[in-house]
């Protein structure tokens, strides 16, 4: 039986992106398209919803909650996450679903393999995901050229295998009065319990609209005692 795919798009005021990157995605690819709008002002959920998406509206802020409450409406086996504001090119979605039905439990679209590159990043940003990359190869046996990026595909219940929906794994959020997103931990822990992973180049365009909702110093503290944490908290 073949396996449904999901493809997992967050929103928050992303207009101007939505409507230059939504058309060219291929729905039929996909067995369902959920966006998930963290309270956009500027009509991102009112253009989905005309367009024909289906649309969760999240209750509590933040990229975290954005995941955390939209699992339960994921009705594919496989899921993509998926950045609207023009960092995901959306050509390279059949490539991604070939690579994670080879049988992989995670396909990581990376921006700095096999001279993939990212338009988006700065001194500051390039430094953070190559830190962080390696510290969690380091201490987690990990393998990863980008364990930050959230363009990627993964079966759908390792997120609830991996307890990525606890909030306890996110207690270093709460010291900097913050919310970060999943994805280091999923990378994370998928090395933890080596379960199999790999990644395939990606470019990153620069963004489309909107602002930049990355927080360095709270959101770089955050990832670091999270991933420090990791080595005693979940095994």
């Amino acid at each position: 039986m073949s396996e449904t795919i999901t493809l997992l798009i967050p929103v928050l005021n992303e207009i101007d992106g939505l409507r230059q990157i939504m058309p060219r995605i291929q729905k039929k690819l996909f067995d369902q398209i959920l966006i998930v709008d963290g309270q956009s002002t500027d009509g991102s959920a009112v253009y989905a919803r005309e367009e024909g998406y289906e649309v969760y509206i999240q209750k509590k802020p933040g990229i975290r909650h954005a995941y955390i409450e939209a699992f339960p409406h994921v009705r594919g086996d496989l899921v993509i996450t998926f950045s609207p504001d023009g960092n995901s090119i959306p050509e390279l979605l059949p490539a991604l679903i070939a690579k994670i039905k080879e049988g992989y439990d995670m396909v990581i679209v990376s921006r700095y393999f096999d001279g993939a590159k990212s338009e988006d990043d700065n001194w500051m940003t390039a430094f953070g995901n190559w830190m962080f990359t390696r510290i969690i190869n380091i201490l987690h046996g990990g393998n990863y050229t980008d364990a930050m990026v959230m363009y990627r595909a993964y079966r759908k219940k390792i997120f609830y295998d991996l307890q990525l929906d606890n909030e306890n794994a996110y207690l270093p959020e709460r010291l900097l009065c913050t919310v970060i997103s999943m994805e280091p931990l999923l990378s994370v822990r998928v090395a933890k319990r080596k379960l199999s992973f790999c990644d395939m180049a990606g470019d990153e365009p620069p963004r489309i609209g909107g602002s930049r909702k990355l927080l360095p110093f709270r959101w770089g503290i955050s990832y670091l005692l999270q991933v420090f944490r990791e080595v005693y908290y979940w095994r």
